[in-house]
């Protein structure tokens, strides 16, 4: 009996040392717990560089309960329909696209303007010569002292060269890609200093440059280019430029009233008047104008650029006139600006802001330049990077390449832009596409790395962006 007792003892004291050691084992092993992933893709870019708009290998990870901030996305309050991302296609960023050889040029522009791929949905082109063009030039240019008020001289031949082989290849990938034109400068013959900086029009010419408007549409149109949009005048209050114009609000609103809007009227022009298309610190120049009820029934809307005040005060004209759109038509990169300074704020002001303050498009200035930053007027940009930087068939891809991307390939025209609350550090914006898509663009703009949620009446995720980082979440 004793020693049945004993066995018995030391097999209960064994059992319990043994459950003891698997007990301290166990509490030394670190498992990992469970995510649970939703169908919610993430592109991501990183101030560093080291993610440039790279679609990331998993899911966004599924809300779980937290303590984070969260961005409340509410696809029934909807605000302004989308026409599309892009840039401004100089004359020069053409001319470095057609010197590439055929087939490099047809991989770039298919990575571009293809909408399966960047999806570059808009571009404005100037009207005659930029400052991005090596010469200044208009489509009727006469010897000095005469005039041609028939317009019997107009040409676009210059466009011929390179703008317009390029046009006509991007529509043949992208069909319905939206173009607007921008005119720097009337003909010098029909300006006050007879000279393509300064100067303005002459009121005996009005009806003779709304003309040389209608003549440009026609020839675009007989060249397979529809030309969606105009601005009336590219910065009227900016006469330093080459080429360039000034023009008061009273003359723009008499040019539109009296000339541009029946001429349009009598040749059956269906392409959309903007006026303004100058900086966001002065509304009031296009308030004078929309407050004229017969110039405003000509006026489909306004047009800004950000060199100056706060892209806040588009949501004053946005109140003041409701049914009339807003673009946001130009911003330049300087070349000696940093890529993550230029990211940040062309993300939080352009991206996010414009469309927040009700813009139906974000274009950024020249899609492409050289190393050279060429071809250039004199007295032009000298330091305008490109969104690409050209020299040959090597294309190198700038900061506003990837902040259009970030919109572009998922907010197609047609894309409502719809409700979502934001932060000084999370600033956001979100779209539900014609699919009904989510596209929720958010920044960092906080100097830590955060973590934070997305809430959708779908599947709500939680995510997290490095200081200075630029996400784009598409459920």
């Amino acid at each position: 009996m004793i020693n049945k007792f004993v066995l018995i003892l030391l097999s209960a004291i064994l059992f319990h040392c043994s459950s003891g050691n698997d007990n301290s084992n166990n509490s030394s092993i670190t498992t990992n717990p469970t995510i649970d992933y939703s169908n919610v893709d993430l592109y991501l870019t990183n101030a560093d560089r080291t993610q440039l708009f790279d679609l990331q290998s998993d899911k966004v990870p599924l809300f779980v309960g937290n303590q984070n901030f969260s961005i409340t996305v509410n696809p029934e309050i909807k605000f302004q329909e989308m026409d599309g991302f892009g840039f401004t296609l100089t004359g020069g960023s053409a001319l470095h696209i057609n010197n590439m050889s055929p087939s490099q040029r047809a991989e770039l522009l298919n990575e571009l303007f293809n909408p399966d791929n960047m999806g570059i949905s808009y571009l404005r082109v100037s009207i005659g010569a930029s400052d991005l063009d090596a010469t200044p030039f208009s489509y009727n240019d006469m010897p000095s002292g005469q005039t041609d008020i028939n317009l019997d001289n107009f040409s676009i031949a210059n466009d011929e060269q390179n703008l317009i082989p390029i046009l006509n290849e991007i529509l043949t990938i992208n069909p319905n890609i939206k173009i607007m034109g921008s005119p720097w400068s009337a003909p010098s013959w029909m300006k006050t200093n007879n000279n393509s900086i300064g100067g303005s029009l002459k009121q005996e010419y009005f009806e003779v440059y709304a003309n040389y408007f209608v003549n440009y549409i026609q020839a675009y149109a007989d060249q397979g280019i529809p030309i969606s949009a105009i601005t009336v005048q590219n910065e009227p209050l900016h006469d330093g430029n080459n080429p360039s114009m000034y023009m008061e609000s009273l003359d723009q609103l008499n040019f539109i009233k009296n000339h541009l809007g029946p001429a349009f009227e009598m040749a059956n022009i269906q392409t959309k008047i903007i006026i303004w298309d100058h900086n966001a610190d002065n509304i009031i120049y296009a308030k004078s104008i929309l407050d004229d009820p017969v110039a405003n029934a000509y006026v489909d809307g306004s047009a800004f650029h950000l060199y100056n005040g706060s892209i806040n005060n588009l949501s004053s004209l946005h109140n003041a006139h409701p049914n009339k759109n807003l673009y946001f038509t130009e911003q330049w990169v300087g070349v000696n600006s940093e890529f993550d300074d230029n990211l940040r704020w062309h993300m939080k002001e352009l991206i996010i802001g414009a469309t927040r303050n009700w813009c139906k498009t974000i274009l950024e200035w020249n899609l492409s330049s050289n190393s050279s930053l060429q071809p250039h007027t004199d007295g032009g940009c000298t330091e305008c990077l490109g969104g690409l930087t050209i020299d040959g068939n090597n294309v190198q891809r700038n900061v506003g390449y990837y902040v259009i991307a970030h919109a572009s390939k998922f907010v197609k025209p047609g894309s409502k832009r719809i409700q979502s609350n934001s932060s000084s550090d999370l600033p956001n914006v979100a779209f539900e596409t014609p699919e009904g898509n989510i596209v929720v663009i958010v920044l960092n703009n906080s100097n830590i790395d955060i973590s934070f949620n997305i809430e959708t009446p779908g599947e709500s995720v939680t995510t997290s962006l490095k200081s200075g980082a630029v996400g784009t979440y598409v459920w």
